[in-house]
């Protein structure tokens, strides 16, 4: 019976060693999947709201787009996000671009594909790394059959274009590409 005892508490130990060491890789996976590369002393990220400034203005975009913004840096560092300009680290800029052009002409000289194109311009600062900071246009933009009407799918479009600016961004703010 004591043997069992012993086995027995011996692979609970095992066991709890095994846990804790898949809980810490797992974390140290987690950071280096989706974290980026953020200065250990950075605690704070200052995301000004992004001004609509293009000639065609969607009403909805600015706030769309910055909140878009927030969300993916919430999601992928261990920042706070603040209302001051004394951030850790700063995300500045406008919109300066919303158009929509055809770009499939048929032979009868109408669209068959129409392209939605969103241009950002972005002011990066790090307090910590002034060769980190940059200013940068991003531009994306999507396809959609000129069969379509926009209004409807204007709201999905802009979601899909924002994912991929925030992606952008967000790549080259923290993981440097």
């Amino acid at each position: 019976m004591g043997w069992k005892t012993n086995s027995c508490g011996f692979f609970k130990k095992v066991f709890l060693v095994m846990v804790a060491a898949c809980v810490l890789v797992g974390c140290r996976l987690s950071v280096s999947l989706t974290g980026g590369n953020v200065d250990p002393r950075a605690k704070t990220v200052y995301v000004q709201t992004f001004r609509n400034n293009a000639t065609l203005v969607n009403p909805t975009l600015s706030d769309a787009f910055t909140s878009a913004l927030k969300d993916r840096i919430q999601g992928q560092t261990p920042l706070t996000i603040i209302d001051t300009q004394n951030g850790d680290y700063k995300i500045e800029g406008e919109i300066t671009g919303y158009s929509i052009n055809p770009v499939a002409i048929q032979g009868d000289e109408t669209a068959a594909m129409n392209r939605l194109t969103i241009t950002v311009n972005v002011r990066f600062t790090n307090t910590f790394d002034d060769t980190q900071n940059f200013e940068q246009s991003f531009s994306r933009y999507v396809d959609y059959s000129s069969t379509q009407n926009f209004t409807s799918i204007e709201s999905s479009l802009v979601q899909n274009i924002n994912d991929a600016l925030t992606e952008d961004i967000f790549n080259k703010a923290f993981v440097n590409w």
